[in-house]
């Protein structure tokens, strides 16, 4: 019997490395077996055509490249991940925590189309990847909400300044506007999990993200 397949999802600096281990330190706590993977898989073959799309060899500007290539291209990586690395693991029944999956082409790619197009792709994305591909259907999303300004802020932190360390979604602050508001139209459509990762104008706590997160993730796992 398939096992439960959770996707943390986020804008870049949302927090989303943070709390899948928190995540993976919580389930150790209650003695619930899982593995853990971060997709994409930046360091294998299947990831070659997205590293050269992050690094803008397809053009500087994230609609260079139209929704539907860009979002084959993260498919097939999340194929090769699913043959190679935790498909017999969730075949077999175990909890799979997945730092990103398809759904982020929900996020980073329907932006590039109009809005009435949106429920179009939408349709699109799960047939390909959930029927077509035969990866795994979510058993639950939860997007980590942290708004544009904050997240640009940690992301320059993270790079110590250095704004040419920025990848092409990660400098293009009005794209992620965009992503920002795809993400939460994705979420009721989807039925993901929203948790605001702030308080007005503070960020929360990483333990009170985590444990909102947790209450999340038992509900889905007995």
């Amino acid at each position: 019997m398939p096992g439960k397949l959770i996707v943390i999802e986020g804008l870049d600096g949302s927090g989303k490395s943070t709390q899948m281990q928190c995540l993976a330190e919580n389930l150790d706590s209650e003695g619930i077996k899982y593995k853990r993977i971060k997709l994409p898989n930046y360091s294998s073959p299947s990831c070659s055509l997205v590293n050269m799309y992050l690094k803008g060899e397809f053009g500087s500007k994230p609609d260079d490249v139209n929704a539907y290539a860009a979002s084959s291209f993260y498919a097939v990586d999340r194929f090769a991940s699913f043959k190679q690395v935790w498909g017999e693991d969730y075949l077999s029944g175990s909890v799979i925590l997945a730092d990103r999956y398809a759904t982020s082409n929900a996020v980073h790619q329907m932006v590039k189309l109009p809005e009435e197009k949106w429920d179009e792709y939408l349709s699109w994305l799960e047939d390909y990847e959930y029927v077509k591909m035969g990866i795994p259907k979510p058993t639950d999303v939860i997007f980590l909400d942290m708004p544009v300004e904050i997240s640009q802020r940690l992301i320059s932190e993270r790079y110590n300044g250095d704004e040419k360390k920025k990848d092409v979604h990660e400098a293009d602050t009005e794209y992620l506007k965009k992503c920002r508001r795809a993400a939460f139209y994705a979420a009721e459509k989807l039925s993901w999990t929203v948790i605001s990762c702030t308080e007005g104008e503070k960020v929360k706590s990483i333990e009170k993200i985590a444990d909102e997160i947790f209450e999340a993730v038992k509900k889905e796992i007995p």
